[in-house]
């Protein structure tokens, strides 16, 4: 009885060492699965309270960056074709007269 014993716990030690890839691989998943959920269930509450939205690229002048956000009704997107970057307001190519 004792040697069937030992075998049980030998092959529960086996069994938990095939286990451990697939735990490594929920723990690596796990953090993209919970914030893919959390970005559904804030969309979801945004689209309750809000209603449909229209998304696009638009670009802030000031720091010559764009971004992906929701556009309202009253605006156009961003058009990368239409960019000028001669019109970049860049604050650290100012001349030394401009920080004077």
């Amino acid at each position: 009885m004792l040697a069937g014993r030992a075998r049980d716990v030998q092959q529960a030690k086996e069994r938990s060492n095939t286990m451990t890839p697939q735990i490594i691989a929920a723990l690596i998943v796990s953090p993209f699965a919970l914030a893919f959920v959390y970005a559904g269930i804030h969309e979801y509450t945004r689209y309750k309270s809000e209603g449909r939205a229209t998304y696009g690229l638009v670009f802030d002048e000031e720091t010559g960056t764009s971004h992906v956000t929701a556009i309202g009704e009253d605006e156009d997107a961003y058009d990368p074709e239409d960019f000028d970057p001669a019109a970049y307001n860049d604050p650290e190519s100012g001349s030394d007269d401009d920080r004077a």
